[in-house]
């Protein structure tokens, strides 16, 4: 995926009915940075279908974590268990998952970025570990296969947790935060 930034400064005064503020656009563009940042630790991941990327920032806008689907460290990351969906899928760890368990620290009132929407299991371990805003891509498609049912479980258990989820819209060239 590639996408060109473009600030909020080249839209109208109102998104949606919402009027921009300074504080609004400051947060979106940061917002926007730690997001291609998700996307870059995305590309890490070995598994040749779905590559995912997290980070987690502090309230402060520093990193606290990183993290990408993939194995267990130390075990065999061999292609022929990447073809074997059944197989693949009791092994791997999701990006989300990774990026709390390589935190060297509490993760409370945190941000997490993830470069795709994050299943129902993982939206357990992010809502469990005090993390209390989302931002992700919106993936067109993506909620079409296997994963739809557990998306929109993950969903609805971030709106029950009182979790804040801002889903990042491409919209032509730009990137627009709903």
């Amino acid at each position: 995926m590639n996408r060109k930034v473009v600030y909020l400064e080249d839209f109208p005064e109102k998104i949606d009915g919402a009027i921009r503020t300074k504080d609004y656009d400051r947060e979106t563009k940061w917002d926007v940075r730690f997001l291609k940042l998700a996307e870059q630790v995305s590309s890490w991941s070995k598994d040749p279908s779905t590559q995912v990327g997290a980070v987690i920032v502090r309230a402060d806008l520093t990193i606290a974590s990183v993290g990408f689907n993939g194995f267990p460290r130390g075990t065999s990351d061999d292609p022929d268990i990447y073809a074997n969906r059944p197989l693949k899928y009791e092994r791997v760890v999701h990006a989300e998952l990774n990026a709390i368990l390589s935190a060297k620290e509490p993760l409370h009132g945190c941000t997490m970025y993830i470069s795709l929407p994050s299943c129902a299991r993982c939206t357990a371990c992010i809502i469990q570990a005090g993390i209390v805003r989302v931002v992700h891509y919106h993936a067109d498609g993506f909620g079409s296969t296997d994963w739809k049912d557990s998306l929109q479980i993950g969903q609805d258990m971030y709106q029950e947790a009182g979790v804040a989820v801002c889903e990042i819209h491409q919209i032509g060239d730009h990137l627009v935060p709903f």
